[in-house]
């Protein structure tokens, strides 16, 4: 089936199998590795992206459920070779180690600090549960995403 996708603010026409994730379709079709496949059960979280500003588990949408919606990647964050405010504080924060889940870590921060949920470091804790760091990074992670809710004008 053809399906069109709004990824990172550019149409994308691909021809896929309605079975094919939206993960597989990024990965495999256009090349957008920056989301990462862990799991495939939807447990880890390394596969988020934001569609429409919410987060998703890439893993368990599929591809022609995924159009006509905004998605945002990883590898759509930064503009103008400055890092997307979350990014940065990750960075500062060394909130990272293997950087294996980092991708979906800060695409669910983005989602966090949107929704409101980065008022205190057991809120964020809570909404990030969903997305696992085998590395340990979490006291880095927490604070970056409050570092950024401050940046991004919502702490």
């Amino acid at each position: 089936m053809d399906v069109l996708l709004r990824i990172n603010g550019r149409e994308h026409r691909i021809a896929v199998d309605v079975r094919t994730t939206l993960l597989d379709a990024l990965r495999d079709q256009l090349d957008l590795t920056g989301t990462k496949k862990g799991c495939d059960l939807g447990q880890c979280g390394a596969c988020t992206v934001l569609m429409d500003g919410r987060r998703v588990l890439s893993c368990f949408t599929l591809a022609v459920a995924a159009q006509g919606a905004e998605i945002t990647t990883i590898e759509g964050l930064a503009t103008d070779g400055a890092l997307h405010p979350m990014q940065q504080a990750f960075l500062e924060q060394d909130a990272y180690q293997c950087g294996y889940c980092t991708p979906g870590q800060i695409l669910s921060a983005i989602a966090c600090v949107a929704e409101g949920h980065a008022g205190s470091d057991d809120a964020v804790r809570e909404y990030m549960s969903g997305n696992l760091c085998r590395c340990a990074a979490y006291p880095r992670i927490v604070a970056a995403v409050r570092e950024a809710s401050v940046r991004m004008g919502a702490g």
